[in-house]
Formats: structure tokens, C-alpha cells, sequence
């Protein structure tokens, strides 16, 4: 069937390179980069330079467009099995397959330019790093083998580190805590989705584990524990090894957690679609609550 013309072709075509970037993904990416610079900073309330902060934060941002463009290029013969994908750019017609891919490249090169030209090499090889396990390893392996959620929640667990690296010039124990709460937060985050959408996926060949199981009972199980171990790490900072937080941010990330444990269990165990969605807006809050609890305390006289 021929696609209809476009009223705007120039518009139309905009606004497809947009839907490339996957804005909304894009800017939890951004948000825990900025937890990440400020956290890092050797002073406690002194900021990092505009020039490093502006070189991290667009930098990443461009890295973040050009993987996600990589994966809907690389995905481009499954999304039309999917009624969520359908109608993106390549689909509908609106870009061309070559245009997407070149797209991709080229944003992900230029971030990584910018990031080794106002940063350091740690910040600009994690950076890297987050492009190459999440479109070489993370998109491919959806097609064969469920464990493609673990292994795409390292790349997504990294932008965090690549704040703390380019503000802190290296990577310590407390940039692992960054990582291991990104990490833990977004398994129950990505099988919500997955369980909302697990028909489609099925459909489309995409092994995601609520597409492959009958019942949903290790989808439960795996939100559950990862969601257990999510609210640990995120109160490891206050511990004395650490010396980072104050016990303000102990109650707040344990109150953030206990909430966000309640909803997941409603997911996890009755397993339907209203508690699912609940899940997933409720991790969306979560996680810029806590990153900002983080921030202030650190950042606020009483923190030690």
C-alpha cells in the first residue's frame, strides 16, 4: 500500500529525525547525567564548570539520539508487527533506512567528539561504551534470548557514571551506587512495559520474558527481587563506608522505596494491566525523587 503525501513534506520529515531521539527515553538519560555531574563534583557545593556540565549533558544527549535511531534502524523489520512501532519513521514512510542509519551514526560520533573535547577520557569512553552495548549487543539480543533486559540495563544503568567520571575525572564506589540503582530500577520498569505490550512482542519475535512465559510468574518474581535490591542500594550512600548522605536522605529514599515496593508487589503478583501501567508511572516518579533527594543532601551544610 503507498503511503499518503504529506500536506508539510519538510515537516513531516522534521519531525520524523525527532521521533528519532526518542526525547522522552532520552531525558531520564539526561537526568541521572546531571545527578551524576553534580554528585561527582570533588566540593561538596561547589558545581562543576557550565563548560563541562553543557559538554556532558549534549554530548550525551546526541550519543543517546543516535543509539536510539541505531535501534529503530536495526528493528526496522519487527516494528511493523508491533501496533507501538508501526508508525515509526521508516514504517510510515517518512524516512528512508539509509537516512536513519547515517542519522544515527553521525549524532553518536559528533557526542563522543564533543564529549572528549570538555570532559575527560573516563566520562568520554563510558559514553562510548553506552552506544556500542546497547546497539551492538543489547538490540540484537531481544531476538534470541530474554536475558536482553539484564544485559540492556548496564548500558542504561551508565549515564549516571559518565556524570559523576566527567565532574569527578574517575570512577569510584559511590559512581557504582549510581550504577547498581539504575541498574535495579529498571528491571521492574522495563517488564512493566514488556507485559503491557508482551502480545505485540510475541508477534514481533522479540523475546522478552513476559512474551515467552505463560503465566507471568517469573516476571513477578524478577520485579520483586530487583525492586528488593533497588531500595537497598539506594540507602547504601548513607552508610559510614560511604560517609556521603546524611540520615535525611535515609528516610527519604526509604520512604520512595517502600512506596515504590507496594506497587510493584500489585504488579508482580496480580499481574494485570491497570497495575502494570501503575508500575511504570510510578517508577518515572521514583526515580527523579530520588536522584534529587541525593542531590540536595549533598549539596545542603547538614550532609555529613
Amino acid at each position: 500500500m503507498s503511503q499518503p503525501t504529506p500536506s508539510n513534506p519538510g515537516a513531516e520529515r522534521w519531525s520524523a529525525f525527532v521521533e528519532l531521539g526518542k526525547l522522552r527515553l532520552s531525558s531520564l538519560a539526561l537526568l541521572a547525567v546531571l545527578a551524576g555531574l553534580l554528585l561527582g563534583a570533588p566540593e561538596p557545593r561547589v558545581l562543576p564548570s557550565w563548560w563541562v556540565i553543557a559538554g556532558s549533558m549534549i554530548g550525551t544527549a546526541l550519543v543517546a539520539i543516535g543509539g536510539n535511531a541505531m535501534n529503530m534502524w536495526l528493528e526496522r523489520d519487527t516494528d511493523v508487527y508491533m501496533e507501538r512501532t508501526e508508525g515509526r519513521p521508516i514504517q510510515s514512510g517518512r524516512l528512508s533506512p539509509g537516512d536513519v542509519f547515517w542519522f544515527g551514526i553521525l549524532n553518536a560520533i559528533v557526542g563522543v567528539v564533543v564529549l572528549a573535547f570538555t570532559t575527560n577520557l573516563h566520562a568520554t569512553l563510558l559514553c562510548a561504551l553506552i552506544f556500542i552495548l546497547y546497539v551492538g549487543v543489547y538490540t540484537p539480543l531481544k531476538r534470541r534470548n530474554t536475558l536482553n533486559t539484564l544485559v540492556g540495563a548496564i548500558p542504561g544503568a551508565l549515564p549516571p557514571v559518565v556524570g559523576y567520571a566527567a565532574s569527578a575525572g574517575h570512577v569510584d564506589m559511590h559512581a557504582g551506587v549510581l550504577f547498581m540503582i539504575l541498574f535495579f530500577w529498571q528491571i521492574p520498569h522495563f517488564l512493566a512495559i514488556a507485559w503491557r505490550y508482551k502480545d505485540q512482542y510475541r508477534n514481533a519475535g522479540l523475546m522478552m520474558l513476559p512474551s515467552v512465559e505463560g503465566t507471568g510468574l517469573h516476571t513477578g518474581k524478577h520485579m520483586m527481587t530487583y525492586g528488593l535490591c533497588l531500595v537497598g542500594v539506594s540507602i547504601l550512600p548513607a552508610l559510614p563506608a560511604f560517609g556521603f548522605y546524611s540520615r535525611h536522605y535515609v528516610y527519604t529514599a526509604a520512604i520512595l522505596g517502600v512506596v515504590f515496593l507496594v506497587v510493584i508487589f500489585e504488579a508482580a503478583v496480580l499481574r494485570r494491566p491497570a497495575g502494570m501501567r501503575r508500575c511504570f508511572v510510578v517508577s518515572i516518579i521514583y526515580l527523579p525523587l530520588l536522584f534529587a533527594a541525593m542531590v540536595t543532601d549533598r549539596l545542603t551544610p547538614h550532609y555529613a
